[in-house]
């Protein structure tokens, strides 16, 4: 029994090695030309962009090359695989591991999208997590996705790099990150906005946990290309609102799809109130205008309308102030904090647009007056002076 059991062993062992000697590598022509790309020509991916599409015909071709380019040539940056920052400058993200030549996943996957992008392959980068040997694991990563020839495929040129083994990294190309399908890596790599799955039936948190990521179509259906699309139309704050919304329904299962999230959230929070505050300065703005556009005009009159212009003219002094005001109000309006010292702000501006308001429609009623009067009863409206309106506000 024991010698049947060697004499299988031995029979599998001699097949898979038979298979690995025998494997053909259909990209051997492509990755021998990406690999002849001169140093000199790496210093941007604006070159090496160039490059690629100067020597490769297709998109599938084009991918392929860049993403053996950077397996080939970038270092795992072992020393710093725990110093992930999603909100680094992109351009940092990119310029480092092309100076030198080495970078976490985030590198790979910076480089990786926006040489697709210049090489005119539409692509983004994807942030999550992932799971190895059953367990999932407790750093944040990134890898790619890109439209090849209409559909979406799946990239991580960091994992197809190489691995880690006894604390060095071990470069070794695997062909299985490159244009995976959604369906494969799923079992793996967990965006943290589904979204980014690819999937019509996406894989919630706690399936990807639990190991259950085989197609399920009891589940509602996702349209992902549609929301895609709808996604790629809103402006980056609409993006991050209907994301976080995402991730939520997806489920809060770990630290890093909660630290995701509120950071997400706090960049909400931020842009609010930063158009708050934008907001508020824009109506001010456009009340120290009115006040200025107002003074201008009482200035005006106060001298008897002289030197002389035409009524149209004088009218016109009137109007762009009230225009102003006006326009500062609908701007007021807008404004909507919970903050008490920007409620109070509000309110005292609203109050101080008001008062304008009222001093215009004065004017305005006193001009129709004098309008439909001749030169004499134009003269004798201007024996009381008009009190100066006031200043603009800080």
């Amino acid at each position: 029994m024991k010698q049947v059991i060697i004499l299988i062993l031995l029979s599998v062992v001699f097949q898979l090695s038979f298979a690995q000697s025998n494997a053909v590598n259909v990209f051997a022509a492509i990755d021998k030309k990406a690999l002849q790309l001169a140093d000199s020509q790496t210093k941007s991916t604006d070159n090496i962009a160039e490059y690629m599409k100067a020597n490769f015909k297709t998109d599938k071709e084009k991918s392929r090359a860049i993403f053996i380019w950077i397996a080939s040539n970038i270092k795992y940056d072992i020393g710093n695989m725990f110093a992930i920052n999603f909100y680094e400058n992109e351009q940092d993200k990119i310029s480092k591991p092309l100076r030198t030549r080495k970078g976490i996943c985030e590198n790979y996957a910076a480089l990786f999208k926006d040489i697709c992008i210049k090489s005119d392959i539409k692509a983004y980068v994807i942030e999550g997590y992932t799971k190895q040997n059953g367990f999932t694991d407790y750093i944040p990563h990134s890898w790619c996705a890109a439209r090849i020839d209409g559909t979406w495929y799946l990239f991580d040129p960091t994992w197809g790099s190489g691995y880690i083994k006894s604390g060095k990294f071990i470069r070794k190309i695997n062909n299985a990150y490159f244009m995976a399908k959604p369906s494969d890596l799923i079992s793996s790599h967990m965006p943290f906005d589904y979204l980014w799955q690819y999937l019509n039936y996406p894989v919630s948190s706690q399936e990807f946990v639990e190991g259950k990521t085989k197609l399920n179509k009891s589940k509602p259906f996702f349209n992902f290309k549609d929301s895609i699309q709808a996604y790629e139309g809103q402006d980056p704050i609409n993006q991050l609102i209907s994301s976080a919304s995402r991730i939520e329904r997806n489920g809060i299962k770990n630290s890093l799809i909660f630290d995701r999230l509120q950071h997400i959230k706090l960049e909400i929070e931020d842009d609010r109130q930063k158009r708050t505050v934008d907001l508020y300065n824009s109506a001010t703005a456009d009340y120290n205008d009115g006040i200025s556009k107002l003074n201008e005009y009482i200035d005006y009159r106060n001298k008897q309308f002289i030197p002389k212009k035409p009524d149209l003219d004088i009218q016109k002094m009137v109007d762009s102030a009230l225009d102003k005001l006006t326009a500062s109000k609908s701007k007021l309006v807008q404004v909507n904090s919970t903050d008490l010292n920007t409620k109070n702000l509000v309110m005292q501006l609203s109050k101080s647009i008001d008062d304008a308001l009222n001093k215009v429609k004065e004017q305005q009623e006193w001009l129709k007056v004098y309008f439909g009067k001749g030169k004499l009863g134009r003269k004798a409206m201007f024996i009381d002076k008009v009190t100066w309106f006031g200043i603009p506000l800080n």
